[in-house]
C-alpha cells in the first residue's frame, strides 16, 4: 500500500520527520509530497524544499520518496496509484482543518489517515521554527 505525505514543508520539522517516520511503519512506500501552492508564500522555492527534505531523511529510508507536486493532492494520488493520504495532526484546531480537507480529498475517492503528534513535538509548527530562525 502507497501513502503520500503532502505539505508545504518551510521548513521540514522534527515533527515531519517523525510523521514520516511512523508512516513508513504503516505503508509499503510513502512519497513525502512538498506542496507547490501560489496561495502560501514559502521561504524557499519547492527545489531547495524538496532537496532540504531529502538532505533531513535517513539515507536508509529507501521506501521514501521526495517529490514537488503542483496540484491537488487526489489527483497526484491517481495518476501514481497512491492509495492513503497522511497527515499529522497536533492538536484540535489542526484536526478541524485537516478533517475539512480529508472529507473533500474522501469525496474525490482518496482515503485520510492522521497521525497524531507525539506529545514532546506537538508545539513545534514549521511557522514557529520560521520566526525563531530569523
Amino acid at each position: 500500500m502507497r501513502a503520500v505525505y503532502p505539505g508545504t514543508f518551510d521548513p521540514f520539522t522534527p515533527g515531519h520527520v517523525n510523521v514520516v517516520s511512523r508512516a513508513r511503519e504503516l505503508f509499503d512506500e510513502v512519497v513525502v509530497l512538498v506542496a507547490v501552492n501560489s496561495s502560501k508564500r514559502p521561504g524557499t522555492d519547492e527545489v531547495r524544499r524538496t532537496a532540504a527534505v531529502r538532505a533531513v531523511l535517513p539515507v536508509e529510508w529507501t521506501t521514501v520518496t521526495v517529490v514537488a507536486w503542483n496540484g491537488l493532492t487526489s489527483t497526484y494520488c491517481r495518476r501514481h496509484d497512491v492509495d492513503v493520504i497522511v497527515r499529522g495532526v497536533r492538536n484540535t484546531t489542526d484536526f478541524r482543518y485537516e478533517y475539512q480537507l480529508a472529507a473533500m480529498n474522501q469525496s474525490l475517492g482518496v482515503p485520510t489517515v492522521f497521525l497524531p503528534a507525539q506529545p514532546e513535538l506537538a508545539g513545534v509548527s514549521s511557522t514557529a521554527v520560521r520566526t525563531l530562525g530569523r
